[in-house]
């Protein structure tokens, strides 16, 4: 919940809190024959609003929650019948990302509608070399689905809400064929994590641009330039000072 609401709850719970103790009390125990004023009663209901809306926000968080866990599920079923390379397939385009497979040109992706060709069911046996996962809202659970993809030399995340220090640890397993990898514009990666990517060993390209929870961003990349010596490091939207 923003700041802003929060402090605009307290804010009324006080007034009204203010309000009602300051009226007198009837020394009758019947109670008095006019009504509360009119902003004193809109205080109580607007606090009592606050708390239906906090609960509102509340389920709406959960079951977002809810539905990302759903969305990252192990593909197993898919894996047991069609193998893990379609299932890996599967599950990119449900998560309206696109890929390209082993020695294909064509990339296979999902229209604005979320819809996609089910040609690539033709292509059973046949792995993934790229996959763009731009704006999706993947996380290290989904990697489960993309850990037997032996020959994925291409992964972009750019963008992803979920994509944390958890993901960048699980990424060891593509450490044997990881070659290029975008994590630019994620908001919840850490300096700490950036430190799991020493075990991606063949990473020859990596982009690490606008990543708000970096802490001195000019040492961090001189780290990760020591830790990938074969590694080309793409860093924008940073103040590379040392300070």
């Amino acid at each position: 919940m923003s700041a802003p609401f929060m402090s605009l709850r307290r804010c009324c719970q006080r007034s009204a809190l203010l309000i009602v103790t300051r009226r007198p009390r009837s020394s009758s125990s019947v109670s008095p024959s006019h009504p509360p004023p009119l902003h004193t009663r809109l205080l109580l209901s607007l606090t009592q609003r606050f708390y239906d809306v906090e609960m509102l926000l509340s389920w709406r968080s959960q079951w977002r929650r809810k539905g990302i866990r759903k969305k990252n599920a192990y593909y197993g079923y898919t894996q047991r019948f069609y193998g893990s390379d379609l299932a890996a397939a599967y599950y990119v385009l449900n998560m309206k990302g696109a890929f390209r497979f082993v020695g294909q040109t064509e990339w296979y992706c999902p229209d604005k509608r979320g819809k996609f060709n089910w040609d690539f069911l033709n292509h059973r046996d046949t792995q993934l070399e790229e996959v763009n996962m731009n704006y999706t809202l993947i996380n290290y659970t989904g990697l489960v689905n993309l850990e037997e993809q032996r020959s994925l030399r291409t992964l972009s995340v750019r963008g992803c809400s979920e994509v944390d220090d958890w993901f960048l640890a699980r990424l060891h397993v593509l450490q044997d064929s990881l070659e290029e990898l975008d994590i630019s514009h994620c908001p919840h990666i850490t300096t700490g994590g950036l430190a799991a990517l020493r075990n991606l060993k063949g990473l020859r390209r990596l982009d690490v641009s606008s990543l708000p929870g970096i802490s001195s961003p000019g040492l961090v990349i001189i780290l990760l330039e020591e830790m990938l010596p074969q590694c080309q490091i793409t860093a924008t939207g940073y103040d590379l000072s040392l300070r």
